[in-house]
């Protein structure tokens, strides 16, 4: 099995410029809590992820206001990648090894093509994998 055939399909994304109300507006209406940050709309090249977690510990948590900031105020710059060709295994590994829940999909362009989390492991693979990949990418938060 390969990621393409379970990964979320064209994700809602931003830019580092999007408003942190606009980008969880996007969350709220695709039900996620992570958008992928891309470079522009129409290269969709990523450049960060940003999720729900981030704009409440960056932002909120340090008392700055998210009506007065963008996506950058608050988004990972590390994007963690594969192709929807890429072995579930490999995929999973990388999630393990990255310690992440999410891992952007990437077209032979290099731009963002899709979204591959936690969640969609567990819908699609065993429980015994589930649990290795949940447990593994859970050690870095225990730390």
């Amino acid at each position: 099995m390969n990621v393409g055939e379970i990964m979320t399909k064209d994700p809602a994304c931003c830019t580092p410029d999007s408003g942190l109300q606009e980008v969880a507006k996007m969350m709220v209406d695709s039900d996620c809590g992570c958008i992928p940050v891309v470079d522009a709309t129409d290269s969709k090249m990523p450049v960060g992820m940003i999720t729900d977690r981030d704009i409440t510990c960056r932002v909120v948590a340090n008392g700055q206001n998210p009506l007065d900031l963008t996506a950058k105020d608050a988004m990972t710059t590390t994007v963690v990648s594969v192709t929807p060709d890429t072995s579930i295994e490999d995929c999973c590994d990388l999630m393990e090894e990255s310690q992440i829940r999410r891992v952007a999909v990437v077209d032979e362009n290099g731009a963002c093509c899709g979204i591959i989390a936690q969640a969609d492991i567990a819908a699609n693979l065993s429980d015994t994998k589930t649990a290795e990949v949940v447990q593994e990418v859970s050690k870095g938060a225990a730390s």
